[in-house]
């Protein structure tokens, strides 16, 4: 209830994403390390509590000026006691482990708890700036989740803070599966992992070596790579940190092995051209799946590198036009044959983008003027090209 009161109440959110120390218990707003002058001008940190109205699953305005505090009585930074908010009542129990050793009042037309709280913090922590400007009672703590509440670990603050949570929510329950993790899978799953799908699901047979930690996020250890751990089980691990609802698949896909991929609502392909890639194709077409791929072609010149990025959404509208476009010569190279088959970080993590952008306009989460299922850019000319539209 604590966590759904927060996420429904535009007040209380807001504190949250301001920084502040929330948790709503037993009936009551706790606002915790906020800094105040004690009377020996030393800086120690408090509790400040009000009680909270709430209207169904929000919060109302407040019915009180009054709120609670537990710890030493704020002073001014001259050591005197904020007689402006001092109370006659006693320390009390206020039950649930919550112990108020002194009572406020600051008589006003709270609009809010935002109001409310900003207000008291304001006149409490302004004090002990005057003594050291460095403190604050916006502490930005993690808040952690648990496993029934969100896919993350702990909460995704970048999404609350500027209320496009039910943009994402357009596609927090698909399956995704990535095939591939090479330097644009990679870059790519690092974008899928933190959106709120519900489940990622990694194919790659390969083992992470050296000259994949050049063209993938992070920065793995000599002793990771020494452990030559698969790619999939090495980003799995990295980002289980984070997130839940990742699983892997240490295997290559091929026509014998492709029934892995039923039950997935969406795919990006990040492989070669050849024989898997077309059975993989067609049996995401049969079976109504929708996916992207991508794809670059690097070439060097004598003095510099140039080619183009490319990205190919399909859905059941375009099947047939897309399927014509795709190239399934037998083209696999080795992974290890570096040298012919140039990726160098920035163009992988921009393939990645670009494609990761193109699923979440399928979805309606960014504006879609072009409706291009085709498109590709030049690196020479740095032109992004529509070369179909649906």
């Amino acid at each position: 209830m604590s966590r759904l009161l927060i996420a429904r109440s535009a007040d209380l959110q807001r504190l949250q994403n301001e920084g502040f120390d929330l948790e709503v218990r037993a009936g009551y707003l706790l606002i915790k390390d906020v800094p105040y002058a004690t009377a020996n001008r030393e800086i120690k940190y408090g509790t400040l509590i009000s009680s909270l109205k709430v209207t169904g699953d929000v919060t109302d305005c407040p019915d009180t000026h009054v709120a609670y505090w537990t710890g030493e009585h704020p002073c001014h930074n001259n050591g005197l006691i904020i007689n402006a908010i001092a109370n006659s009542s006693p320390a009390q129990s206020l039950g649930n482990g919550i112990q108020a050793d002194f009572t406020f009042s600051a008589k006003a037309a709270y609009r809010d708890y935002h109001h409310k709280m900003t207000t008291y913090i304001g006149r409490i922590t302004g004090e002990a700036q005057a003594i050291n400007p460095a403190v604050s009672a916006q502490t930005f703590p993690v808040i952690a989740t648990e496993e029934e509440e969100s896919v993350f670990k702990y909460l995704d603050t970048a999404t609350t803070r500027v209320g496009i949570g039910a943009f994402n929510e357009r596609f927090a329950n698909q399956r995704v599966g990535i095939v591939g993790l090479g330097g644009t899978g990679s870059y790519l799953f690092d974008l899928v992992a933190k959106t709120c799908v519900r489940e990622i699901h990694l194919f790659d047979g390969d083992v992470f070596s050296q000259h994949n930690a050049f063209r993938t996020p992070g920065a793995p250890s000599i002793d990771e790579l020494r452990a030559k751990p698969k790619k999939v089980a090495y980003l799995a691990a990295n980002y289980g940190k984070m997130r839940r609802g990742i699983h892997v698949h240490d295997n290559f896909l091929d026509a014998s092995t492709v029934e892995a991929l039923r039950g997935l609502d969406f795919v990006f392909l990040c492989l070669d051209s050849g024989a898997a890639k077309k059975a993989i194709v067609m049996a995401l077409m049969a079976g109504g799946i929708p996916f992207i791929e991508v794809g670059m072609g690097i070439v060097r010149g004598e003095d510099s590198l140039a080619g183009l990025m490319r990205v190919t959404a399909c859905t059941n509208e375009v099947q047939e036009q897309v399927v014509k476009k795709m190239n399934f010569s037998d083209g696999n190279r080795a992974e290890d044959d570096y040298s012919t088959n140039i990726q160098i970080a920035e163009l992988n993590a921009m393939n990645a983008a670009l494609a990761v952008i193109r699923w979440k306009k399928l979805y309606g989460f960014y504006r879609d003027s072009s409706r291009a299922y085709s498109y590709g850019y030049s690196i020479a000319a740095n032109e992004m090209v529509n070369e179909d539209e649906a």
